[in-house]
C-alpha cells in the first residue's frame, strides 16, 4: 500500500490525530544557548534554532515524538518547521539544512515504527514545511511595493532541498503548513511535483492554511475557498487550517472547507487564544469539547494541536473523538472554479 492508500484507509474508520506543538514543548526543557548549539562552532547563537536540536540535543524532539504517540497520535509532524535554507541563514547553518531534516525524518520514523509494531496500528510520518519568513506576493518595503525579498525560483529551491531531506530520511507526506502567503505554498507545490519526477513515484502533499484575521482570508488575502481553489490541482491528501486562532474562531471557517473539498479536512487549532503574557491557558478538556463539535458535525478527518497544545491536549482530543465517525467526503458538481483573492465558480 502507497502512504496515500494507507492513510485513506485508516481515515475511512475513525477520524485520526495528528501531534501538538513542538515549541513549547522544547520550552519546557528550559535549555541553554550550549545544549542548542553542541559542538557544530556555528558563528551564530543558536538558542532559539528549535530544528537544530536533532543534530545537537536529538533526545529532547525524540521524547516530543514519543509523548504524542503514547497519547494517540496517528500521525508526527518532523520538527523542521524553519529547517530551510532561507530561515537558517538567521543562525548561519543554512549548510546544514538537508542534515537537520534527514535526521529530523528519520527519528520520527524510528519513533513511528516502533508505536506501530507494539500494536499493529499505522502510525505516519509528515515532513514538515512553514512558510519562511520571505514573502512571494508582498513587498516588505512600503515604498516600493513591486520590492521582492526572494523570486520564484529560489523559493522552488529552497522547498526543493528541504522535501528531498525529508523523503530521504522516511516521511510519508510532505506537509505544507501555516500558510499564509499562497504563492509560497504554490512554489512549495511545484518543488515537490519536480521531487516526484525525479523519484519516479507520488510524494503525497499536505496542505495547510492560516488565517491572519477573522474574515478568514490569509496574510495574502486569500479566502478559506479561494485558497483550496488554487491548491486542488494538486491533489493534497489532506487540506486544512492550522495555527491563527483556537477552535472557537476556527468554526465558521472549517465548515466552510469541508463542504468544498474533496479531500480529507485536517485542523489543528491553537489552545485558544494567548493570553496577556504571550502564552496558552487553554484546558485540554476545553480544546477537546471545542473540536469535538466539528466532528459531531462531520466536518473534519484529522484534528490536532498547534501552539499551546501538549500531550495532554492531544489525548482529550483523542478521546473526544474516538466514537464518532470520520467526514464523508463531498462529490463537487463538476463546474469551473477559479481563485482571485476570493472564488469564482463559472456555472454551466
Amino acid at each position: 500500500m502507497t502512504p496515500r492508500e494507507s492513510l485513506l484507509a485508516q481515515a475511512a474508520r475513525r477520524i485520526l490525530i495528528t501531534d501538538g506543538a513542538f515549541g513549547t514543548e522544547i520550552q519546557n526543557w528550559k535549555l541553554t544557548e550550549a545544549d542548542y548549539a553542541g559542538s557544530l562552532g556555528l558563528a551564530k547563537d543558536q538558542k532559539g534554532n528549535n530544528d537544530i536540536l536533532a543534530l545537537t540535543k536529538p533526545e529532547v524532539p525524540e521524547s516530543i515524538h514519543r509523548a504524542y504517540f503514547a497519547a494517540g497520535a496517528d500521525i508526527a509532524e518532523t520538527n523542521t518547521f524553519s529547517a530551510n535554507r532561507i530561515s537558517q541563514a538567521d543562525y548561519a547553518a543554512e549548510h546544514l539544512v538537508r542534515e537537520i531534516n534527514v535526521e529530523s525524518a528519520r527519528m520520527a520514523r524510528r519513533v513511528a515504527d516502533e508505536f506501530t509494531a507494539q500494536d499493529g496500528r499505522p502510525r505516519f510520518v509528515a515532513g514538515a514545511i512553514g512558510p519562511t519568513n520571505k514573502t512571494l506576493s508582498l513587498s516588505p518595503d512600503v515604498n516600493d511595493p513591486g520590492f521582492r525579498e526572494i523570486d520564484w525560483d529560489h523559493l522552488v529551491e529552497v522547498y526543493h532541498e528541504q522535501a528531498a531531506a525529508l523523503v530521504e530520511g522516511g516521511a510519508d507526506f510532505i506537509l505544507v503548513e501555516t500558510v499564509f502567503d499562497t504563492l509560497n505554498c504554490k512554489a512549495a507545490i511545484m518543488a515537490v511535483k519536480q521531487l516526484e519526477r525525479e523519484l519516479a513515484r507520488e510524494v503525497p502533499l499536505m496542505l495547510s492554511m492560516t488565517l491572519t484575521d477573522l474574515s478568514g482570508r490569509n496574510l495574502s488575502g486569500h479566502t478559506v475557498e479561494a485558497f483550496w481553489y488554487a491548491v486542488r490541482h494538486a491533489k493534497p491528501v489532506t487540506v486544512g487550517l492550522n495555527c491563527s486562532f483556537g477552535a472557537t474562531q476556527l468554526r465558521p471557517h472549517v465548515r466552510a472547507l469541508s463542504q468544498i473539498a474533496d479531500t480529507l479536512i485536517m485542523v489543528y487549532p491553537n489552545a485558544g487564544l494567548p493570553n496577556e503574557l504571550g502564552q496558552y491557558d487553554e484546558l485540554p478538556g476545553t480544546t477537546a469539547a471545542l473540536v469535538r463539535e466539528w466532528a459531531e458535525a462531520g466536518q473534519v478527518n484529522v484534528l490536532g494541536g498547534c501552539c499551546g497544545s501538549t500531550p495532554a491536549h492531544i489525548a482529550a482530543i483523542a478521546k473526544a473523538a474516538a466514537a464518532l465517525p470520520p467526514r464523508a467526503l463531498p462529490t463537487p458538481e463538476r463546474v469551473t472554479r477559479l481563485a482571485g483573492l476570493e472564488p469564482f465558480i463559472m456555472a454551466a
